[in-house]
């Protein structure tokens, strides 16, 4: 498997052109820093753990990598810690994992699971409120409090350690912004400049709606219209940073890692849709059980459409294989070969999925980023000049 990935490799490494402008794509590396979405898991084994190791990795490299830390979860362990006594959920190791990463020169912005907000902790697990899943939903005072308390958090934490630090990106958990009135004049009046939460072409109606389709750009970022989030208003205060995408067919999506996910996503399942309050109980039990034969014979038949039509694949570094990510930044460069301005390329992780066989097809991709210095670089959302994004980027 490596034999071949680096004879992969060897390919790109070809001579610097001279007509090649200073202008690079720089790989943002965003990492989801979050437990499983229904609550389920170790924080050690499923946040700490594995970010101590994928921060080693990007450093071989001198990549940094941009945690979004999920903090209505996260101070959820704390208030759990401070009202019994006991650790359970590692919030202290949470904390010291994220001072360090800012010490050493990595990023720490906003990332946010309202289904935290008001959830209670059972053995081993934590009781959602399903009804607050879904944030852009939630409304503009709900959103205000949760955007404000996260950020206020995350700076209080971090500016004793780097006095710039500043709290000024934001991603909604599972994508959620749209609709967008509420959640873009919520993260303007607390002063964030970007948002990272779309994906072009990216589609959901389950227990998070939106539709991304019609986004600016799959690439480059561009100021929101305060009513759409996927529009274009060059008066716009936001920037959307998207999450790099493609529309392809559903075998582009094959690799090793992603049948992990599907293994992990079929070990710690999200509810179908249920009435307010999350779990179905007494009266609402067989309206639930009705509306989850309905979902599930529509999945059988969606299943079946899925086969014969393209989908948003995004650069998810846990879940491509180092060959398919070297692709899809070869693709990028190609479309973007007359570049006048560093262009940011977003992928996105998390940290629950990240393993051993996912470090080595990360690290063979890293290699192949590294040795084509004259064409892609790293960064953090912090490197760029969003004025240079106010107009249609033009090659």
């Amino acid at each position: 498997m490596r034999s071949v990935a680096n004879q992969e490799l060897s390919e790109y490494r070809r001579p610097s052109r001279p007509d090649r402008g200073p202008a690079r794509l720089k790989l943002i590396f965003t990492l989801d820093y979050e437990i499983h979405g229904n609550g389920e898991g170790s924080p050690l084994e499923l946040m700490v753990s594995p970010t101590d190791r994928l921060l080693d990795l990007l450093e071989g490299f001198g990549a940094k990598l941009t945690i979004m830390a999920d903090t209505v979860e996260i101070l959820k362990f704390r208030e759990y810690r401070d009202s019994s006594g006991r650790d359970d959920w590692a919030y202290g190791a949470i904390e010291r994992q994220l001072k360090d990463a800012v010490a050493r020169g990595h990023d720490i912005q906003l990332h946010q699971h309202p289904a935290y907000a008001r959830a209670h902790s059972m053995t081993g697990k934590w009781a959602l409120d399903w009804s607050e899943y879904d944030l852009a939903r939630l409304g503009y005072e709900r959103i205000s409090v949760l955007v404000r308390e996260g950020k206020d958090y995350l700076e209080g934490l971090l500016r004793p350690v780097r006095a710039g630090y500043r709290c000024h990106a934001f991603r909604s958990a599972n994508w959620s912004m749209c609709p967008s009135a509420d959640a873009v004049r919520v993260l303007l009046e607390n002063g964030f400049q970007i948002d990272t939460s779309v994906f072009k072409y990216g589609f959901r109606d389950e227990l998070v709606q939106f539709d991304y389709s019609g986004a600016e750009s799959e690439t480059v970022p561009w100021p929101v219209d305060a009513s759409d989030i996927c529009r274009r208003d060059e008066r716009g205060e936001l920037f959307e940073f998207p999450i790099y995408s493609e529309f392809r067919p559903i075998w582009s999506f094959i690799s090793v890692n992603r049948f992990n996910r599907v293994i992990q996503g079929l070990i710690h399942q999200l509810p179908d849709p249920a009435p307010p309050g999350g779990e179905a109980e007494g009266a609402a039990a067989p309206v639930a059980k009705a509306g989850r034969v309905k979902n599930a014979l529509r999945r059988g038949t969606d299943l079946l459409s899925d086969l014969f039509r393209k989908h948003a694949w995004k650069l998810d570094f846990n879940q491509c294989s180092g060959s398919q990510m070297v692709s899809a930044l070869e693709r990028a460069r190609a479309r973007h070969a007359d570049r006048i301005t560093d262009l940011p390329i977003v992928l996105i992780g998390h940290s629950k999925l990240f393993n051993a066989f996912n470090a080595g097809q990360l690290r063979t991709f890293l290699e192949y980023v590294a040795s084509r210095p004259d064409d892609f670089g790293f960064g953090i959302f912090g490197n760029f000049d969003l004025e240079r994004f106010r107009r249609p980027v033009q090659p």
